[in-house]
């Protein structure tokens, strides 16, 4: 239909509107790129700072959990000790943490050389030889949260006789030194049994590192044995076991004077540390950009397979066992089988995560009613909930965890140490035991030293007849309930005066 004069004539225009169209179009782009830049300033890094500041707070909110639980789990004559302590672990884990915790921790200025595989060396009270960098702080924040868990843990194991001077110096004692020496071990980049550590510059004991995604170990096990020992060194409260021999009736009594007070509050309190568990162990992932958010979700999932499959399982041994559907049972059921997956929750399938929830709630109906028969008066069975259970979530690690989770999760290429029962052979239980018997030796022994030198300086336990008449009044100059009276009436005790025991 065209000449070939005028064909040629439009080849040379389109050739020249041609390059000048791809230079406005280029142009566009960098505008376009430029608006979405001024118009959506969060990038990666500010989504994953605000997913571990959120994260944090909602762990910080498990303190409320904590305090319910131990409130209704005490009797009344002690819930304003409970709540004071509790407040306390928040306010010296605040101060602790930021002077020495996290420099024991996590701090190592590369500047000074002062980072090993045994302990931190840098950056107290945030303060590094060159600027604090703004990237840090959001961690900071995130694992104050967990310090201050780790020493609440211990308040409910001492309840109702522990002095509070006494438990203020061991709740900074385990936010400053005995917990950030277990967190450097395992979370840092130096630490012995780290999963982050660079093996050419710090060396580091297995293939993978000891793997405990969200501290059944660093935080509940260590939380858990200070609580064993401090529930032993201390003692039982006065009463709560009778002598040998002592009548099936008299038991039963003695049982019926020492259960919680409160219900309501036991269980609006460990539904509130459920809620919590997903910030602890989703937030774990410490960011969402790149395949974190879907390692999250899954998180999310075993978390809740394990806390359902653990109160269904020891509300069932209850009724088995003691003849009722004991609500007690099934609270601290449901807070084992949390614990037990918080270690696995990113490296096992959501079946192993049931199985992990059902097996933890044996564990901890067995050591309740192993301390029971020892006389060892744990009076939320602390020790259990995250000590017993501690121990089998960082044990089913080396169980359960599978190749592609331990790839997905910790960005292992082509992993040939995983799960036993995958496959992966023996070494990774292996170190997972190490770490638990590390843990153990370290946490018990400091914690020890700190409970006995307090038990000798008389530091540790209340009078006799203060504990009698209840902490609120001796401790506190108050009660937090009127139990059927007005204040100021004639039912005002006075020291060595005994309350009825409710």
């Amino acid at each position: 239909f065209f000449s070939t004069a005028a064909t040629d004539k439009m080849a040379i225009v389109s050739a020249g509107a041609w390059a000048e169209l791809t230079a406005q179009v280029t142009a566009l782009q960098q505008e376009v790129d430029t608006l979405k830049t001024a118009g959506n300033p969060m990038t990666n890094a500010d989504l994953d700072t605000l997913w571990l500041m959120l994260c944090a707070i909602v762990v910080f909110f498990m303190q409320t959990g904590f305090t319910m639980l131990e409130c209704g789990s005490c009797r009344a004559k002690n819930v304003v000790n409970i709540v004071f302590k509790n407040s306390m672990d928040a306010c010296c884990a605040a101060l602790s943490w930021w002077a020495i915790g996290w420099a024991l921790a996590y701090g190592g200025d590369t500047v000074s050389g002062g980072r090993n595989v045994f302990i931190g060396g840098g950056e107290f009270f945030l303060v590094s030889s060159g600027h604090f960098p703004n990237t840090a702080f959001a961690g900071w924040f995130f694992q104050w949260a967990f310090a201050a868990t780790t020493a609440t843990i211990i308040s409910g194991a001492v309840a109702e006789r522990c002095a509070v001077g006494g438990y203020i110096i061991v709740s900074i004692a385990m936010t400053a030194v005995i917990y950030p020496v277990v967190v450097h071990w395992i979370w840092s980049g130096a630490g012995w049994l780290s999963a982050f550590c660079d093996t050419s510059a710090f060396g580091r004991v297995g293939t993978n590192g000891m793997i405990d995604f969200a501290g059944s170990g660093v935080v509940h096990l260590t939380g858990g044995v200070g609580a064993f020992v401090g529930a032993l060194i201390i003692g039982p409260r006065r009463g709560r076991f009778g002598p040998a021999g002592e009548s099936e009736e008299e038991k039963e009594f003695r049982e019926t004077r020492y259960r919680p007070h409160n219900q309501v509050l036991l269980c609006t309190g460990t539904l509130i540390l459920w809620l919590g568990w997903y910030g602890f162990n989703a937030g774990s992932t410490l960011m969402l950009s790149g395949n974190a958010s879907l390692i999250a979700a899954k998180v999310c999932v075993t978390t809740t397979l394990a806390a359902g499959c653990g109160g269904i399982t020891t509300v069932l041994m209850s009724r088995i066992f003691m003849g009722h559907f004991d609500v007690n049972y099934m609270m601290n059921g449901i807070l084992g089988g949390l614990v037990s997956v918080t270690a696995p929750c990113s490296v096992v399938e959501p079946w192993a995560a049931a199985v992990i929830g059902a097996i933890g709630g044996v564990v901890f109906y067995g050591y309740a009613r192993l301390l029971l028969k020892l006389k060892i008066d744990d009076v939320l069975c602390a020790s259990g909930v995250h000590g017993a259970c501690g121990i089998w979530g960082v044990i089913a690690v080396g169980l359960f965890c599978t190749k592609e989770n331990l790839i997905s999760a910790y960005g292992v290429s082509d992993p040939t140490v995983y799960g036993l029962f995958y496959g992966g052979g023996g070494e990774q239980l292996g170190v997972q035991l190490l770490g638990v018997f590390a843990i153990m030796v370290w946490v018990g022994l400091m914690s020890a030293l700190v409970f006995g030198v307090l038990k000798v300086t008389g530091l540790l336990r209340v009078k006799a007849e203060e504990e009698d008449m209840g902490l609120d009044r001796s401790e506190h100059g108050g009660v937090g309930f009127q139990l059927g009276s007005r204040p100021g009436s004639a039912s005002i005790l006075k020291v060595g005066q005994v309350e009825p025991d409710v």
